[in-house]
């Protein structure tokens, strides 16, 4: 009889959590990501020649090799092939001037990879964004090789920030946003190819791999605030699409704000995060010292993360 029971009984198997996939998968995602930002590549290496390949590659290989090593020493299986690293590494370049330093690439890189994720346990664990991780770690350590207009003096190209941040909106008077719009302006080596990264950020929206909770937030954050200086006082502050066309705010809003593990999960706590994302870009280029606070935003963004993800939705039903 027991023998019966037994035979008769269920098979049942404990597993952790999540039960059901849904077919995507890490290194899909990332081969997604890399595809959107080969626009942003092209246009890169157009303005900036074989500097640009040599910052991106560098930065790649680095990225990829101290990820490597990392995962050897603490014991833990080598997944180079699902392409973070790859991704990491890019996204890092981008915002870095067109002719940095091979040691501050290749430094900068390792940090990103080491502070940014891999002290976390690997993907999945970091509480902040990997790629501001690395930028505050270069941007502190050697502010002069990470300043643009310092470090790039052989190039016709102007960086509208700083022109606005020490010489007033009437530097900036005769700007055309069609040239910020195609890249034509001095600015960190990827993060400045605006249309190339709209275009990529389309891409990622059309195939599912990000929500459009953070980047309409945070475009209509950076519109509605710079909007409300502007109509303030139109010959001191520059007008909303002039934020929106500079420095890395297109790749923040599709690239940097979205990263998987360091923004909110529910769609309330999203639309939170991306409008805050939007008004501190907005604030810190006010009133910062630095002409582009892009970065900034994003690290204090995610510091809000934990509170973001407190706003959920009623549940059905209830009172």
């Amino acid at each position: 009889m027991a023998k019966k029971t037994l035979s008769n009984a269920p098979f049942l198997r404990v597993a952790a959590a999540p039960h059901l996939h849904c077919g995507a998968s890490i290194k899909g995602m990332m081969s997604t990501i890399l595809l959107a930002l080969f626009p942003a590549v092209i246009g890169a290496v157009f303005w900036y020649g074989m500097e640009a390949v040599r910052v991106m590659a560098l930065s790649i290989a680095t990225a990829v090799i101290v990820e490597a090593l990392c995962s050897k020493i603490m014991e833990k299986e080598i997944r180079v092939d699902d392409l973070h690293a790859v991704v990491t590494g890019l996204l890092f370049a981008f915002i870095l001037p067109a002719d940095a330093q091979w040691w501050l690439v290749v430094s900068g890189s390792a940090a990103t990879m080491v502070l940014g994720k891999m002290l976390w346990g690997n993907y999945g664990g970091a509480p902040i964004c990997a790629t501001a991780v690395g930028w505050a770690f270069c941007t502190i350590s050697w502010p002069v090789y990470m300043n643009i207009d310092a470090t790039m003096l052989n190039t016709a190209l102007v960086n509208p920030l700083s022109q606005l941040k020490y010489f007033g909106i009437e530097s900036i008077a005769d700007a055309s946003m069609y040239d910020f719009f195609i890249g034509h302006q001095l600015g960190a080596l990827g993060a400045v190819q605006v249309g190339a990264l709209l275009l990529g950020g389309l891409i990622l929206l059309g195939r599912g791999v990000i929500s459009w909770e953070i980047p309409v937030a945070t475009t209509a954050s950076v519109l509605v605030v710079g909007g409300i200086y502007y109509a303030i006082d139109p010959e001191l502050y520059a007008n909303p699409l002039f934020h929106l066309f500079t420095g890395s705010t297109m790749l923040a809003i599709f690239f940097l704000l979205t990263d998987f593990t360091s923004t909110p999960n529910t769609r309330g706590g999203k639309i939170f995060f991306g409008l805050m994302a939007g008004f501190l870009i907005i604030l810190i280029r006010t009133y910062g010292q630095y002409p582009d606070g892009v970065l900034f935003a994003v690290l204090l963004a995610n510091m809000i993360t934990p509170l973001c993800d407190m706003i959920k939705p009623k549940p059905f039903g209830a009172r």
